[in-house]
């Protein structure tokens, strides 16, 4: 049943939501009543002057309608129930302050039992008390945008999904990009929300629509916007390139304020209902694929609710001449993120470790991961780059500190091959301390062919010989036999050395010591 009468704050607020740039159909939403109703009291109060171009206050509307509509006021003023809770006036004004219209009705009718119907009462407190109630706030009015001005991005939460393959249960997000003049759309459904995955639709949705806006309009999601400030926002490394390789302008709405982009939030329900809801997809890429279909076949030829035309032909017609061109150049996907430069000079980036220049170590670079390669910043400054690996160590020693770069570049096998340079026994007493636990024991065989630059070879090669003959081929071994000078006395001990070796015989009277010792 139609309401019987209208009053003057009523045809005030319709008033009010149309000089805000509303449509009918959203005023007849948001106030609860007939388009038809809305449509009649706006094309009267357009034909007695009213113009959005002139905006006015609320009690200038108010005026306005008292003025334009007075059949509103006499038949408010002839409602019998006016004067009958005038006299509680100052209780409903009291209660409302800190209650719904609904309670302060309740308590009224228990306290003096009047019998005054709800929708009745709501009409006397929207009519007299209007101030006493809390103020709605308008709906920001957004003008329509230019052709290829503009998009809009989000993401939205569509369900759980079983994968026929596995039967393990993922959640799935569509991530969402609207052009605000077509309102032609790309749709893609994803498992993860991280920053790959935000910069990897992004470019796939700049792809698929084949053109690039000026700007996009999205709100402070972590892969985009590291801090939120309505002023000065920190936006995430890797976003700021993507836009900077395709051309367009970020951004941020307001902080928890979804109004701000209400061309790509009405929508979330949209794909929702239409692209996920009873369809059966049998892979991720499965998905993929039906996405786009629908953003072409079922999404892209509807007609929409406000442009009244189909996204795809306007998008087609109008908007994609606008937009400017792709890059030339591909983009290569990539992922920014941070390290510092340990004293070791190895910075840790995705589980992997890579040495940097050691006149960085301590310092905080920025870190450019694609597929192949990892590259570190220091500002816009290049400091390194290596080969992108998935685990263990990727190692340059020419990053190395002087005293480091030594042990790197004297491996096992080099000390083998100089150890053979200076005889025979270094050899077997390098080879032997290599042949168990080799990491452990290299830098005892870098000690053992350190000791021939100071000794000489012939006797290092000897202090080995010696020390093989004791079974202890030890660095500190060796270097205890050369400092105490052992290295010669094994050499002349040695029986297998005195074979074809003439003998010096001489009796006790060569010797001073034992001259005065008589003959037998």
């Amino acid at each position: 049943m139609g309401r019987r009468f209208w009053l003057v704050r009523d045809i005030a607020e319709i008033l009010e939501h149309w000089q805000a740039g509303r449509d009918n159909s959203a005023i007849a939403r948001s106030l609860g009543v007939d388009r038809k109703t809305v449509r009649k009291y706006v094309a009267a109060a357009v034909a007695r002057g009213a113009d959005r171009s002139r905006p006015l206050t609320r009690e200038q509307w108010v005026a306005f309608a008292r003025q334009h509509f007075p059949e509103a006021v006499d038949r408010m003023a002839r409602s019998p129930w006016v004067a009958g809770l005038a006299p509680y006036e100052g209780f409903i004004r009291e209660q409302l302050g800190t209650n719904r219209v609904t309670t302060v009705w309740n308590r009224l009718v228990e306290r003096t039992g009047v019998e005054v119907s709800l929708s009745t009462f709501r009409r006397y407190v929207r009519s007299h008390l209007r101030d006493a109630l809390p103020q709605k706030p308008l709906p920001v009015w957004r003008p329509e945008v230019e052709p290829g001005e503009e998009a809009q991005i989000d993401f939205g939460y569509m369900g759980l999904w079983t994968n026929p393959q596995t039967g393990r249960r993922h959640r799935i997000w569509a991530f969402l990009f609207v052009l605000s003049f077509s309102r032609h759309m790309f749709v893609a459904l994803v498992r993860r929300m991280d920053r790959e995955t935000w910069l990897l639709c992004h470019a796939a949705a700049l792809e698929f629509l084949g053109g690039v806006p000026q700007r996009v309009l999205l709100d402070n999601l972590k892969a985009g916007v590291v801090k939120p400030d309505i002023y000065d926002p920190r936006l995430n490394q890797g976003y700021e390139k993507l836009a900077a390789h395709y051309g367009f302008l970020i951004d941020p709405c307001r902080a928890d304020q979804p109004t701000d982009k209400p061309r790509v939030e009405r929508q979330v329900g949209y794909v929702r209902e239409s692209l996920w809801r009873g369809r059966v997809f049998m892979s991720l890429e499965h998905m993929e694929s039906e996405a786009r279909h629908w953003c072409l076949k079922t999404a892209g030829l509807r007609i929409h609710g406000t442009t009244r035309q189909r996204p795809l032909e306007l998008y087609e017609t109008t908007e994609r001449p606008a937009m400017r061109e792709l890059p030339a150049t591909p983009w290569e996907p990539a992922v920014w993120t941070h390290a510092k430069v340990a004293h070791d000079s190895y910075a840790q980036v995705a589980g992997a470790f890579y040495t940097i220049p050691s006149r960085y170590r301590g310092s905080e670079l920025d870190v450019r991961l694609t597929k192949t390669r990892v590259e570190f910043f220091l500002g816009d400054v290049l400091v390194k780059t290596h080969a992108r690996i998935a685990r263990g160590r990727q190692t340059d020693t020419n990053d190395l500190p002087p005293d480091r770069v030594g042990f790197y570049e004297r491996t096992p096998q080099w000390c083998l091959r100089q150890a053979k340079d200076k005889g025979p026994n270094v050899f077997e007493t390098v080879r032997q301390l290599l042949a168990v636990n080799t990491l452990t024991h290299l830098r005892q065989a870098q000690g053992v062919l350190r000791l021939g630059d100071r000794y000489g070879a012939p006797r290092l090669d000897a202090a080995c010989r010696r020390a093989l003959d004791f079974g202890d081929g030890r660095y500190r071994t060796v270097k205890n036999i050369l400092e105490r000078g052992l290295d010669s006395v094994a050499a002349a001990q040695d029986p297998d050395n005195s074979q074809g070796v003439a003998a010096h015989l001489r009796g006790p009277e060569a010797f001073p010591l034992f001259a005065d010792i008589p003959k037998e």
